[in-house]
């Protein structure tokens, strides 16, 4: 049951709503304005313990000292190592494997989709130890290569469900008619389906994009190193070579945010019609 428009609700609830969402809005914005405002902080302001106070001055030569004095630039090159090839290799997986278990109705359908679903239920810090050994006697250990391989794996499982229930959710007439048009199953798959999962796509490449780049567990697992670790582990590392300087950890962090955010607002069209698809008729 859905809750009720907040225009068919007493005018007391609509005023608390008003107020309300703001404040909420505020609160949840409140770390990320603090993080904006000590990134362009003077490192003085800090000396003299101006933590939350209004800067005395506009640093912006903090983002370009973070690129001269660390290597940030490298851990961003990192994380898109990691995150580009995870993105392609996980959705298309995910296409193809989601339309074999829509469209084929082999008796071990439901149990291959149940172990997609399964997989996703296991907590992933049991699997750090058989990993990271795993990636050792791989020889893949200290590597992007090895933490995108990971995470190609381990992101299909997701990737599956979200293409099988679309789609599951497409029309079945248009498989049948290419069927009897004598069309191949993968001349269906490419001109028939594919082109129809262009919305799903979208939305589910911004999520994993999301996740992969925002990952911290396993870039501090898998890697170890400058020359691998991507911009989140790498902020960490500089965390600890800054030990006070908190205002270029600030600007680092600001950065780091920044391609996740750009990858949603250029999608957003695709993405919101990739979610909602199917919500109305």
């Amino acid at each position: 049951m859905f809750p009720r428009p907040i225009e068919q609700t007493s005018p007391a609830s609509q005023w608390l709503y008003k107020i309300a969402v703001p404040v909420a809005l505020v609160v949840w914005l409140l770390p990320l304005l603090g993080v904006a405002l000590t990134s362009i902080r003077p490192a003085t302001d800090l000396a003299q313990g101006n933590y939350f106070g209004v800067p005395s001055a506009i640093a912006l030569e903090n983002y370009v000292q973070i690129f001269t004095e660390s290597p940030i630039a490298g851990y961003m090159l990192n994380s898109f190592k990691v995150t580009v090839p995870t993105v392609i290799g996980a959705v298309a997986l995910s296409c193809m494997t989601g339309f074999a278990l829509a469209i084929y109705g082999f008796r071990l359908n439901l149990i291959v989709f149940f172990m997609f679903v399964a997989g996703n239920f296991v907590p992933f810090q049991i699997l750090m130890v058989p990993v990271r050994d795993l990636t050792l006697k791989m020889g893949m250990y200290n590597s992007w290569t090895g933490l995108a391989m990971f995470h190609i794996a381990f992101q299909t499982g997701f990737c599956t469900l979200f293409m099988r229930n679309f789609i599951k959710a497409l029309p079945y007439e248009l498989i049948e008619a290419a069927r009897v048009e004598g069309v191949t199953e993968w001349q269906i798959f490419w001109h028939v389906v594919l082109p129809l999962m262009r919305p799903a796509i979208a939305a589910l490449s911004v999520l994993i994009f999301t996740f992969i780049w925002n990952d911290y567990f396993w870039a501090t697992v898998l890697t170890t190193s400058a020359e691998s670790q991507p911009i989140t582990a790498g902020l960490s590392s500089l965390n600890g070579q800054w030990i006070a300087q908190w205002h270029l950890v600030s600007a680092g962090s600001i950065l780091a945010a920044l391609p996740p955010v750009l990858m949603f607002f250029l999608m957003q069209r695709h993405f919101i019609a990739g979610l909602t698809l199917g919500a109305v008729k």
